[in-house]
């Protein structure tokens, strides 16, 4: 799960660079595209053995995943990548709350108190003592909150849909998704909503450099994000994950130029891991 940790800060700092030059609509299909192949490949080397039925939460699962990812590149080209990142693990702490309020889990007392220091954490990473509270920080959070509806929907699915199936239903509509939006883009004006609507940008030079590693990058974690889940407790390699993070900061300070977090928002980052692994714990 380190491991994996370390290559989603590496995608991310390829994302980023593609979100400079590219709108994140396109990065997210390029994102998704080599996913595609790939699950869609081993699905017919090795045929899913599932009871299925339940196609519109499996859409749903596929929309919401699509929708988090778009708002998470969009908001990795504007703010410090560390930062975004941060954003983006606060996915556990909302799953825990979906959990509750529409799969009836119980949570205890311990996990309410995580779920406040999340909260603690997620209003600290805004930095409000020194910068306004703009759209960059809503999208980070609504990022964070929308994955976590997609994973709420993987914990009913995965009694009815092989996993492969589950992801290819997030890349499958994260590839055709932004492919609709980019088409639509030529015969609409809209520059007040261009995270949805923007016209294709034919890659040029080292930005398919980018995109290959970006691709290449986002796989290999997935496998081995995958192979932690699968080889340990759930709690155990959420825990893990939080690494994200440090790798973010630390490759964006290097490769990025991004500045170091403010104290404040250093201590939203602790609220926020502790938050996660304290929720991770049951």
């Amino acid at each position: 799960m380190v491991f994996a940790s370390l290559l989603f800060a590496g995608m991310g700092v390829f994302a980023k660079l593609l979100g400079q030059r590219l709108p994140p609509v396109e990065v997210v299909f390029f994102r998704n595209i080599f996913g595609v192949f790939i699950i869609t490949l081993s699905l017919w080397k090795s045929p899913p053995r599932q009871e299925g039925g339940r196609v519109w939460l499996l859409l749903f699962r596929g929309f919401a995943g699509f929708l988090a990812l778009l708002l998470f590149f969009y908001t990795i080209a504007h703010i410090p990548l560390g930062e975004a990142m941060t954003y983006s693990k606060t996915s556990p702490i909302w799953t825990a709350i979906f959990a509750f309020l529409f799969l009836r889990e119980l949570l205890t007392g311990r996990q309410w108190l995580a779920i406040g220091l999340g909260f603690v954490g997620m209003l600290l990473i805004t930095d409000p003592f020194r910068t306004p509270f703009d759209r960059y920080d809503l999208m980070g959070l609504l990022s964070g909150m929308i994955a976590a509806l997609a994973y709420t929907s993987v914990r009913e699915l995965k009694r009815y849909y092989d996993t492969r199936a589950i992801v290819l239903s997030f890349m499958g509509i994260g590839t055709l998704g932004p492919l609709i939006l980019m088409g639509m883009a030529s015969h609409l004006q809209t520059p007040h909503i261009d995270l949805l609507f923007a016209p294709f940008i034919f890659p040029q030079g080292e930005e398919w450099l980018f995109i290959v590693a970006m691709g290449i990058l986002a796989t290999l974690a997935q496998i081995f994000m995958t192979k932690a889940y699968g080889a340990t407790k759930a709690g155990v390699a959420g825990a893990a994950s939080y690494t994200n993070i440090l790798f973010s900061i630390l490759f964006g300070t290097l490769f990025l130029g991004d500045p170091l977090p403010s104290w404040i928002q250093f201590l939203g980052i602790i609220s926020i891991t502790l938050g996660g692994v304290l929720v991770a714990r049951k």
